[in-house]
């Protein structure tokens, strides 16, 4: 393939395009998430903590989707993976929906939490096929077309957006509104349908699956089986212990259980791999896409909750709409931005780690529509091109292994997203809110705290405010003294986790730094072929 604009695969577009519609999918799912939160909250009283438990339930299915996929992908093929996704997204559906108000909190949870997981299943098991396949068809230009596959994300964003907007400020159930992500759904199952499939250089060259996995090693299986154990000690337990309302899944016993399940993984890669140790540069990139799916992901999951607590709910939903749509259009220059203005890989992440800072803090300020526009637009400039340009590194660089590092690399950032991202920034929420409450009105706070306290890692548990009463204080027009010092408590605590989230690009921007002088030293940076020196 010596044209870096077209593929030599005869039906490249359509599968391009049939992937782009399976992300499609996801987004709209995930931003009719996003703006159903309250909802939830209004009808089943949940926390900020648990609202992230099950938005982060969104993050970690699709971690085990992409890794398990990616690693099967080169031996069962891709058309199995995508009518196994086609059924899980219609069975998440079913799942959900089963949810109603009325029902015991404890159920409710379970429903929402479990259909969540299994809607983030099907979207990893997608994202095992198309992003691998796109950099298999476009080797010379993965920046570009990985960009342009991505671009479905946000505007799926959009498209969730918007019918949050007119359907969500209209009264609409939220079943009917998170229904309509099914709409896509069919559409990639048909444009998927019947089409074969190129196999990847490190599968077409005959390479074992132990061989794909040396680059990985024991360095990269080391974030990914810590993400996992992490997983089973933070986010299942919690789980586990919610429904059985046992303390063992709480306790010290599961957290050996949950570094064991770590270890015993590790150990098996080590297998795998010959104990090889890996690439240290992979284990580096691995580790920053945790960072990307703790800032980028889990800040997309709130911050339709977020910016319209602070100004309106439309106004929020507008916002991530406009928001959005800009990130679909940028999306689609990075080819310009790269063979134009001679800008590498690395660094449009630097400068884009760069203006995720900016924005974060500027966002955290807002008081206008006007200027909460503006600083979202300089936030979105950031994130934009963090996720595929981040998978466009692993493929230029690491060839060998296929379409395994591209989703082991995915499923970290998803994980982390649903560990770290979600969670954590519903902990800040109630962790910040409740401590302006405490300081400024004590009492009302005992009055309209919630019945459970969350945990988040190793930080104290905190026991956040009941999500009925809350809705209840700001969807009052004629607010009493309690319910403004609710609403005001809520809106402080909001401002301060966006400036707490700007920490993560902070340290994003010093390691894609450190990157760019790395690959300065060695003569600068392009994408390699199998066979070819690090």
């Amino acid at each position: 393939m010596t044209n870096t604009a077209v593929s030599t695969v005869p039906n490249a577009k359509r599968l391009l395009w049939a992937g782009f519609l399976a992300i499609l999918a996801t987004g709209i799912g995930f931003g009719v998430r996003g703006g159903i939160l309250a909802n939830w909250a209004a009808d089943f009283g949940f926390t900020g903590a648990q609202l992230g438990d099950i938005g982060g339930a969104g993050f970690t299915g699709f971690c085990f989707g992409i890794i398990i996929g990616g690693v099967v992908v080169d031996k069962i093929g891709y058309g199995k993976l995508v009518a196994a996704a086609f059924v899980m997204h219609v069975l998440s559906a079913v799942i959900t929906f089963a949810a109603h108000k009325g029902q015991v909190q404890s159920t409710a949870y379970m429903y929402l939490y479990i259909g969540t997981f299994v809607f983030a299943l099907a979207n990893g098991t997608l994202e095992a096929v198309a992003n691998p396949l796109v950099a298999t068809l476009f080797p010379q230009n993965r920046t570009h077309y990985l960009n342009i596959l991505h671009a479905a994300w946000p505007a799926g964003l959009v498209g969730g957006g918007l019918i949050g907007w007119t359907l969500g400020e209209n009264g609409v159930d939220w079943k009917i509104q998170l229904g309509l992500f099914l709409i896509p759904t069919v559409l990639y199952g048909f444009a998927f349908m019947g089409q074969t499939f190129p196999k990847s250089e490190a599968s077409a060259k005959g390479l074992k699956m132990g061989d794909m996995m040396k680059e990985v090693g024991l360095l990269g299986a080391l974030v990914a089986c810590a993400i996992i154990g992490l997983f089973f000690k933070a986010q299942l337990g919690g789980v586990l212990a919610f429904f059985t309302g046992s303390d063992f899944f709480t306790g010290p016993a599961w957290t050996y259980v949950s570094v064991g399940v770590a270890l015993l993984l590790w150990l098996a890669v080590g297998g795998q791999t010959g104990f090889a140790v890996g690439s240290f540069l992979l284990f580096i990139l691995f580790i920053t896409h945790a960072l990307v799916g703790a800032v980028e992901l889990g800040t997309d999951g709130w911050i339709q909750n977020i910016t319209g607590n602070i100004l309106t709910p439309a106004q929020g939903k507008i916002l991530f709409v406009c928001t959005s749509m800009l990130m679909f259009a940028l999306r689609f220059s990075a080819n310009f931005i790269e063979s134009k203005l001679k800008i590498s890989p690395i660094g449009l992440l630097t400068i884009c780690a760069v203006l995720a800072v900016i924005g974060l803090n500027l966002v955290s300020g807002i008081t206008s529509f006007g200027g909460a526009l503006l600083a979202l637009a300089v936030y979105a400039l950031g994130k934009t091109f963090f996720w595929p340009t981040m998978l466009a590194v692993v493929g230029d660089r690491f060839p060998r292994t296929g379409a395994i590092a591209m989703s082991i690399m995915g499923g970290i950032g998803m994980m982390s997203a649903g560990l770290l991202g979600g969670p954590g920034l519903g902990y800040a929420k109630d962790r910040f809110t409740v401590d302006h409450l405490k300081a400024t009105n004590a009492p009302v706070y005992e009055a309209n705290k919630a019945e459970k306290a969350g945990s988040f890692l190793f930080l104290d548990p905190v026991t956040g405010l009941d999500g009925t009463k809350l809705s209840d204080a700001q969807k009052a027009k004629d607010k009493t003294p309690d319910q403004k010092a609710l609403a005001d408590a809520s809106i402080v605590g909001d401002r301060k986790t966006l400036k707490a989230d700007s920490f993560i690009p902070a340290t994003m921007a010093a390691i894609f730094l450190l990157l760019a002088l790395y690959f300065k030293s060695i003569g600068g940076y392009r994408p390699l072929t199998i066979g070819e020196e690090k």
